[in-house]
């Protein structure tokens, strides 16, 4: 159980690496990168959280992980997306990008 709790960290651990690294090759894109970063940090962060309650089995300890897993999985997402609306409903314009109501106006 204990090589398997590590292969599963490492896992999770790779995952958010490549992800970082993927997101200085996405476009530049200020809502692109902060949906990526998202998904990045809330799967990465649930594949460690996994393997350590793998590694400390059935216990109190491993009960609280999976609450803090569980508050991680709803929140994340929402304050990402709680971020990324106030940030486009102010009008934020990247650096070399059209204005959020200038591309309204282009659909």
């Amino acid at each position: 159980m204990q090589i398997l709790s590590y292969v599963v960290m490492g896992i999770g651990i790779a995952f958010m690496l490549f992800g970082v690294l993927g997101i200085f090759q996405t476009k530049k894109d200020f809502y692109y990168r902060v949906l990526v970063a998202c998904k990045i940090d809330t799967v990465g962060f649930l594949t460690v959280i996994i393997g350590v309650a793998i590694r400390h089995g059935l216990s109190f300890f491993t009960g609280k992980l999976l609450l803090i897993a569980i508050i991680m999985m709803v929140l994340n997402p929402l304050v990402a997306h709680i971020m990324v609306r106030s940030a486009y409903n102010s009008g934020y314009v990247p650096a070399g990008e059209d204005s959020a109501k200038e591309v309204e106006n282009k659909l």
